[in-house]
């Protein structure tokens, strides 16, 4: 028997990919599955697509309550924003936590008051395992926060080539195309398929999207200094998962497509989940669906001076349920890749 794990905001996208992914996990044992506003109601009618699975057995979502006396070894929050903090403050030291939602992932105070509400919760670990680093950081702690998935996607297609002084931090632009599953499960007008089908439309630009501070601290970590500058805009696709970061930054000196892959390659050498594909080779979100993989490429372009690197994730794979349990294999002792795959589903 392996180590036990409740879900809290299991009736979300996030929650249900963490369900199916834990379903087919060797090493974990499913607790509470929690979700506040449908406790009482069988899994697998909000989640049709687990139907038949042994681990769910006809079970109902658990009221919330049940998490703190739930003897687990840890619990995935998949929670919105503002809901994880006073949670995590009744369960105690004797439970790991791994956060998909945001209260967790920012140092500043002043960053997290610009984009949420409430007060500021503090910092955990964060939890990229492919930041240097980050792996043993991740399996010493007891708490750690998943960033976004549009983060997810700029930070690992971006950090690298700080780290080597390829790009210049001041003058960075990401433009990001998501499937409508990263608006979350609560019903919008402007989420309706009638509106969505045959449009593709920018959303929070200027700098409003609350995922810009997450890419700027950690790209500024990276950096090793401060004064990372994002432009973030993100753009809504028509097609339910998935995530293609365009994310380009001013050259510092003159340094060709070689160098900048070289950079990318080096990195993520030893990376279970991510590959820097063949010179030519563009990312596709297709590629990617319903796996924990990451698929970058990137160019300089020594005319106007500047590097391109293209990243595809999908964003309830790697993005969050995926990664959270790449960070709880790490905390858990387990193996990295226990239940997860870089593989895609096609077509």
């Amino acid at each position: 028997m392996g180590a036990r794990v409740a879900v809290a905001g299991a009736s979300g996208y996030a929650g249900g990919e963490l369900l199916r992914l834990l379903a087919g996990h060797p090493d974990l044992e499913l607790g509470p599955v929690t979700a506040q506003s449908s406790a009482g109601r069988r899994i697998t009618d909000v989640h049709p697509n687990l139907a038949g699975l042994p681990s769910l057995g006809g079970r109902s979502f658990d009221a919330a309550e049940t998490l703190a006396a739930s003897g687990c070894d840890l619990a995935f929050l998949a929670l919105p924003a503002g809901e994880s903090a006073p949670l995590a403050a009744g369960l105690g030291s004797g439970i790991r936590l791994v956060d998909l939602g945001p209260d967790f992932r920012l140092a500043d105070a002043g960053a997290w008051a610009r984009h949420y509400q409430g007060p500021h919760a503090g910092r955990w670990t964060t939890g990229l395992p492919e930041l240097p680093g980050a792996r043993e950081n991740i399996r010493a702690a007891t708490r750690v926060a998943v960033p976004g998935c549009y983060a997810t996607a700029a930070i690992i297609a971006l950090a690298p080539l700080l780290a080597a002084g390829l790009i210049e931090p001041a003058d960075i632009v990401i433009v990001a195309a998501s499937g409508t599953s990263g608006a979350g499960r609560s019903p919008r007008a402007d989420l309706l398929a009638s509106e969505v089908m045959g449009a593709v439309s920018a959303y929070q630009a200027g700098g409003t999207h609350r995922h810009t501070p997450e890419i700027e601290q950690a790209l500024g970590e990276a950096a090793g200094q401060a004064g990372v500058t994002v432009s973030f805009t993100p753009v809504l696709a028509p097609m339910p998962r998935g995530i293609l970061a365009t994310c380009t930054a001013r050259l510092a000196g003159s340094p060709a497509t070689a160098q900048v892959r070289q950079a990318l390659g080096g990195a993520y050498a030893d990376g279970p989940f991510v590959c820097l594909l063949p010179d030519g080779r563009w990312p596709t979100t297709a590629a990617v669906a319903g796996s924990n993989g990451v698929h970058l490429q990137a160019a300089a372009d020594a005319r106007t001076g500047r590097a391109t690197v293209v990243a595809a994730i999908d964003n309830l794979g790697k993005g969050a349920a995926g990664q959270a349990i790449q960070n709880a294999n790490l905390m858990l002792g387990l193996a990295e890749t226990a239940g997860l795959t870089a593989i895609g589903v096609s077509p």
